[in-house]
């Protein structure tokens, strides 16, 4: 069945009330069944164990991929293969909605995590009482839940605005309920299999395992130019091309999730590799500027670790100018947020035909306040924040919220990383030389920030879909608690049990390592830094504004991205090849799909979203469980 929606005249000229009623009368669906026990329980688990995916991902990109679509289709094929087998029944659309509200809001629970709390733990090389990290990550998620519900009456119900990727997951959603049910257990095959092949590539890839079962024969080289280090070695100005990361990674979830971000991306990363790998860091070795580790053999060692403390800050430099140039050459997005906030409502509260289905209005009046207040105690009781600058972070919570709420329903980019670093330049200000104050207060309004700017996302399906909003309101709640129940505790377990130093050693880490080299920056300032290090950043600052400046000028016809090329300078060469490999062959195939209209090669190429996706799940999830045997594998010291 087709989508109702509102005409732009009508979304342009009819009264709040008049929209509601309208949905009211030709969308919503009533009392049919929604957020039930299998729902919650399908949504939380499927979350729980997809968060295990961005957990994985962290660790090589500071970014996380959307888990709704995945979990929509799963969910869809598990309960049409019980049906089939009469075990049970089909799941309903709105069941779907529930399950993925509950999915997404666990999936996303990864990112304090990876970003200002690790972070954190880099500047106290201290690791924070897991206890503390669950407490602190639920309480900045469900303000960020808080903030997001009374913002939805405005940007959903009475702008309707598009929110691209939550309107892409309600078509996906309506396409298998009331469709071709055919075509969704084709899409849920094709996932099924594309995660299932990545987990036997990342098993493989694991020689140890393969060793205990005997099979070692079948190992895939973690480099797949091992085989040219056999017979030569491959140099740059008399550097080992090993030393500087160039090599080519046999990580299929780095691949795919290339596919996933498209040819642009892929493109500007490779540019930024080269340019920092090949050129930049070879001058700065020569130079004296990145000195080597001496290995057993008394040769210098350099690798990622020894490059990053020196080219990070060119790169957080360049990405900085270029988000925050982004953000403010659109002062349209930035005050379109705030136009209309404080005129009277189109809807008196007398007049609201959602008051039974919409979330009370004294849960965010008894709510922020409270759950406010917990996250200000727990800054202060865990991280030492002073109270009244926790309470300062409060209100900054509401405006970030506006802009990234507002940016992410018209372009589906949360501008996350130019909240943090605002953020961050406030409170270098307030409390000058306090690195952890910046750290977390900057974490308290990003990231409840990016968590509101994402569920309004999540929230957008349910209102294509007539489904109850107070329900999904619930559903994001049980998503919260199952992303954290799962992923803290497997953080510790496999990422930080050998403490924070190992863990930053065996991992790139980006995220945490950007929030960490911008505070330390605005709290030591930049006469601390070496005169390298200075330039470094003046010109990464200045090629930002440049790049994104062109991208402005030319209306994005201009490739390189800011933000991308900067990236470069903080994730390993081969995992920027990776990824570019991985955008190269989805563009490739698109292509020639494009050229071979008509041939079965056109559904495959068009479904790369769902093969990349499967992918990245599979292979990620296999990546942890590798890790944890090897863990368990190993001889006790």
């Amino acid at each position: 069945m087709a989508l109702r929606q509102l005409d732009p005249d009508q979304i342009r000229t009819w009264t709040l009330a008049q929209k509601d009623r309208w949905w009211l009368a030709h969308v919503w669906r009533g009392n049919e069944p929604q957020l039930t026990f299998r729902s919650a329980l399908t949504g939380m688990a499927l979350g729980g164990v997809l968060s295990l995916t961005n957990l994985y991902l962290g660790t090589k990109v500071p970014w996380a991929v959307g888990v709704g679509i995945t979990s929509v289709i799963l969910a869809f094929a598990f309960y049409k293969g019980l049906a089939r087998l009469g075990l049970g029944r089909e799941f309903t659309l709105l069941e779907n909605v529930a399950m993925q509200s509950t999915a997404t809001a666990a999936g996303y629970m990864t990112q304090p995590l990876l970003s200002s709390l690790a972070a954190y733990m880099l500047v106290t090389q201290v690791p924070i009482p897991i206890l503390h990290t669950m407490l602190w990550m639920i309480a900045i998620a469900l303000l960020g839940v808080l903030v997001a519900f009374p913002l939805k009456r405005r940007f959903i119900n009475d702008e309707q605005l598009p929110f691209p990727e939550g309107r892409a997951a309600g078509v996906v959603m309506d396409a298998l309920h009331n469709r071709d049910p055919g075509a969704g257990l084709a899409q849920a095959r094709l996932l099924l299999v594309a995660a299932a092949s990545a987990a036997v590539l990342k098993l493989a890839q694991s020689p140890v395992l393969l060793a205990k079962l005997k099979l070692g024969f079948l190992a895939i080289p973690e480099y797949l130019d091992a085989w040219i280090y056999r017979r030569t070695t491959l140099r740059i100005q008399g550097i080992d091309l090993r030393e500087l990361t160039v090599r080519w990674d046999s990580d299929f979830v780095l691949m795919a999730t290339g596919g996933l971000m498209g040819i642009r991306i892929g493109v500007s990363l490779l540019v930024g590799a080269v340019v920092n790998y090949l050129l930049v860091v070879p001058w700065a070795i020569h130079a004296g500027e990145i000195v080597g580790q001496a290995g057993p053999d008394g040769t210098l060692r350099y690798g990622f670790g020894v490059i990053a403390r020196w080219a990070l800050w060119g790169g957080v430099a360049l990405m900085t100018a270029s988000s925050l140039t982004a953000f403010f050459a659109r002062p349209g997005v930035i005050t379109s947020a705030f136009r209309g906030w404080f005129r009277p409502r189109s809807a008196a509260p007398t007049d609201d035909p959602l008051r039974p289905i919409e979330l009370p209005m004294r849960v965010f009046v008894l709510g922020i306040p409270l759950v406010g207040g917990v996250v200000v105690l727990l800054a202060h009781l865990f991280f030492g924040v002073k109270i009244w600058l926790g309470i300062v972070a409060i209100p900054l919570v509401f405006a970030f919220a506006l802009i990234a709420v507002n940016a992410t329903a018209l372009t589906s980019i949360i501008p996350t990383g130019a909240m943090g670093k605002l953020t961050q330049l406030g409170y270098g200000v307030l409390d000058p030389g306090n690195i952890k104050t910046n750290l977390m207060t900057a974490g308290i309004t990003a990231e409840v920030a990016a968590n509101a700017s994402n569920l309004l996302s999540d929230i957008k399906p349910g209102y294509m879909l007539g489904a109850k909003p107070r329900q999904q309101a619930i559903g994001h709640v049980l998503g919260i608690f199952a992303g954290a129940f799962v992923a803290v505790p497997v953080f510790y377990l496999v990422l930080l049990h050998a403490g924070p130093t190992a863990m930053f050693e065996q991992h790139p880490l980006p995220a945490a390592r950007i929030w960490h080299a911008f505070a330390e920056l605005l709290t030591q300032g930049l006469a601390n830094l070496n005169p390298s290090t200075r330039w470094a950043a003046l010109i990464g600052a200045l090629l930002g504004f440049a790049l994104e400046s062109a991208r402005l000028l030319t209306r994005g016809r201009f490739w390189l991205s800011g933000v991308a090329v900067g990236l470069a300078a903080v994730i390993p060469f081969h995992t920027c090849f990776s990824m570019f490999l991985g955008s190269l062959i989805v563009w490739l195939a698109g292509r020639r799909a494009r050229r071979r209209a008509g041939t079965g090669e056109t559904a495959v190429t068009s479904s790369h979203e769902t093969v990349c996706g499967g992918l990245i799940a599979g292979g990620a999830l296999m990546g942890l469980a590798v890790m944890v045997l090897e863990l368990a594998l190993a001889p006790s010291p």
